[in-house]
């Protein structure tokens, strides 16, 4: 039995037969049964194939009828645990025959090679990773599934309650619900890092339980380049038309070759494509394209001929053409100039459908969204109305959480003072129990969780430069010859100037940023430029370049050595990467986490100018207004590319326009070139 026992217990360690002879050699050399060593290891062999052989009858899968809910098992066990007592220390029943001695002895000699194995394992470097998500809803109703299988199950609403996501070993969400109501617009917002990507992503898959009739389209990848013209691409998202199309030409060629045939079908398929208004979808598409930015020549490209920002521009069109139940949309605005955005504001008003959008920008989600969805401590808040009221009903919920927690604790103190003045007093031990009850029959008292302000802090520098210290007189430039991108601008800035450049996509924003920096020299003209000024630039492809297989600690010592390490603590603090955060490796980090790294990294050599290419990618809306607190602090220069309107109305004192190879001062700063839009918009008859 004792010989049994040993191997009962071992079976899922013993990865050899060698394992099995280290466990049970003595055992049978004692036994009398075999003396010699090769006899030995020969019933050791024949032992650990028995064992592999029952392990692999043991172990098999087993679908389930149902998703499980782990947290309410686990909850359910611990009850259990509570109510019937600890298995741990129940008494056996009857005294054991196995010599414990011994199994401590073989126990510890099993726990050696185990210990000997992990000093052995090599973890491999972390040079990238795999996107790992755990979602796990509670079962459907069997009414729901059966109607679902059916396809009787045509309600355009979507409820998921108490579901549970996790990103490897991190919980994004705990117990959540969501409910989405059709026709709705939905802001999604919250802190960087939290789930917001991730939670598109499972209701794009459908691994969360969505309604299999709904169709749902996520705006995540780029178009692939191929020789298809950007409207074609555009028309060939719907696919009803597209089927029926096909299905007519298909028909027409039958014809072709056939006298005699049933046109029955075809005129069916007349019939539907007059329903869906087929003839005008070209003219709906290119509305579409024409509002992102695509001229009309544009619109005749071949995809493979378009940057990568222009395909995801051709995602976003190829979506809003082909009208889903459910349109997710994953920070719209980042790909798009201002020009676009607005436009885009004034398209999804109108749009019939649901939407669920994760956005920074606070005047996009004020313009578009009905709700707002919250997430925060793995749970989703919803809000009805726009951003704006969003921040009134947040703040007022707020105010009552804590009024309530102040109350409780304050009512739950006052039992305590009495429980402890007369806890040894004979005459009011009636009284002391009859609060102990009160005390213990109270709710679970939670301090109210407040989110930490998010931290952006420049440089404070002590250069005193009057007058311009950044001036262009007469420059042009050009990467082909014969095709300027800028002619005989004239331009000049010192350390007081808020300025913000706007501009069309393709207008040279980020190429006269690079020309103010010397990384671009103009062709002729003159760049004059302070000898103590120091530019930092922030590019919005800083985040692409970052090494991802070391921490950020690493990565600001390699580029400024020979510092002490408290040096690059403190600087990664002052954007927020700290404590556990900055040992993280870079891959592992949102990209509002890279962002704020790339910031870091830009202010390191202590600038007293700042250049950012679009600094709000990838920022939360926390992060961008902690952005705008640090510009308007910080003592030296700044010109900044942005589509983000409220950051440009908080710091900007003067707006550049990009246009017609010109660089030209707007009067009247943003509102002013607003209504320029809005004006054009009408003149091209765009809505």
């Amino acid at each position: 039995r004792f010989f049994t026992g040993v191997l009962e217990h071992g079976i899922d360690e013993f990865k050899s037969s060698e394992d099995v002879y280290d466990a049970v050699g003595e055992i049978i050399e004692s036994s009398g049964i075999c003396s010699c060593p090769t006899e030995i290891q020969a019933v050791c062999d024949d032992v650990y194939a028995t064992l592999t052989i029952s392990n692999q009858n043991q172990t098999s899968m087993t679908k389930l009828d149902a998703p499980v809910h782990i947290a309410s098992i686990t909850k359910q066990q611990e009850d259990s645990t509570k109510e019937e007592g600890s298995i741990w220390i129940a008494k056996a029943d009857k005294k054991s025959l196995v010599d414990q001695r011994k199994l401590d002895k073989a126990n510890e000699k099993i726990k050696q090679k185990q210990d000997k194995k992990a000093d052995n394992y090599t973890k491999p470097v972390a040079s990238s990773y795999v996107f790992i998500a755990i979602c796990i809803p509670l079962p459907v109703k069997r009414s729901v599934e059966k109607t679902e299988l059916q396809g009787r199950h045509k309600t355009t609403d979507i409820h998921i309650e108490n579901f549970d996501v996790a990103f490897g070993s991190k919980v994004l969400f705990e117990a959540a619900n969501l409910h989405v109501a059709y026709g709705r617009r939905y802001g999604l917002i919250g802190r960087n890092g939290l789930g917001k990507t991730t939670l598109l992503k499972m209701i794009s898959l459908k691994n969360l339980s969505i309604p299999s009739h709904i169709r749902v389209l996520h705006v995540e990848q780029e178009v692939d380049g191929d020789d298809t013209i950007a409207l074609q691409s555009v028309l060939e998202s719907d696919t009803v038309r597209e089927s029926l199309l096909r299905e007519e030409r298909d028909l027409q060629q039958k014809m072709d070759k056939q006298e005699h045939m049933d046109t029955s079908r075809l005129a069916e398929i007349y019939a539907a494509l007059s329903d869906i208004e087929a003839d005008k979808a070209p003219a709906r598409a290119s509305v579409v394209l024409n509002g992102l930015g695509f001229t009309a020549e544009m619109q005749k490209m071949a995809t493979k001929e378009f940057s990568g920002g222009w395909r995801m521009r051709l995602a976003l069109a190829r979506a809003l053409f082909a009208q889903p139940d459910l349109l997710l949309l994953d920070e719209p605005t980042n790909m798009l100039d201002i020009r676009a955005i607005l436009w885009l504001e004034d398209y999804l008003q109108s749009w019939k459908s649901t939407i669920i959008t994760v956005s920074h920008d606070r005047s996009f989600l004020e313009a578009v969204c009905t709700d707002i969805l919250h997430l925060c401590n793995r749970q989703l808040d919803s809000y009805r109305g726009g951003f704006e009221q969003f921040i009134v009903t947040k703040d007022e919920k707020m105010k009552n959480k804590q009024k309530e927690y102040d109350a409780q604790k304050q009512y739950r103190d006052h039992l305590q003072v009495f429980i402890d003045r007369f806890r040894y007093n004979a005459n009011r031990a009636p009284q002391v129990q009859s609060k102990l009850k009160i005390l213990e029959k109270l709710p679970k008292l939670t301090p109210v969780e407040k989110e930490k302000p998010a931290i952006i802090k420049f440089p404070v520098h002590e250069t005193k430069l009057s007058g311009t210290v950044l001036r262009l007189d007469e420059a042009t430039f050009h990467y082909t010859p014969g095709t300027n991108i800028f002619e005989n601008v004239n331009i000049s800035a010192g350390l007081d100037s808020r300025i913000c450049i706007v501009g069309e996509n393709g207008s040279g924003k980020t190429t006269m940023l690079k020309i103010l920096t010397g990384e671009n020299e103009p062709k002729s003209g003159v760049r004059i430029v302070n000898r103590n000024l120091r530019i930092g630039y922030f590019s919005q492809h800083h985040v692409d370049q970052l090494d991802l297989s070391v921490t950020s600690l690493e990565l600001l010592a390699r580029l400024f050595p020979g510092r002490n390490e408290e040096v690059y603590r403190h600087q990664l603090g002052s954007y927020g990467v700290t404590g556990e955060l900055a040992l993280r490796t870079i891959a592992t980090l949102s990209g509002g986490q890279k962002s704020r790294l790339a910031f870091a990294i830009m202010s390191m050599p202590q600038p007293n100018f700042l250049i950012l290419d679009e600094p709000t990618n990838h920022l939360d809306m926390e992060s961008i207004e902690a952005l705008g607190v640090a510009i308007n602090k910080f003592n030296g220069g700044v010109i900044l590319v942005s589509h983000d309107e409220r950051l440009i109305s908080k710091v900007c004192r003067e707006l550049w326009l990009c246009a017609d190879k010109k660089v030209k001062s707007v009067e009247g700063g943003f509102e002013t070139y607003r209504k320029l839009l809005e004006e054009e918009f009408k003149r091209l008859g765009i809505n």
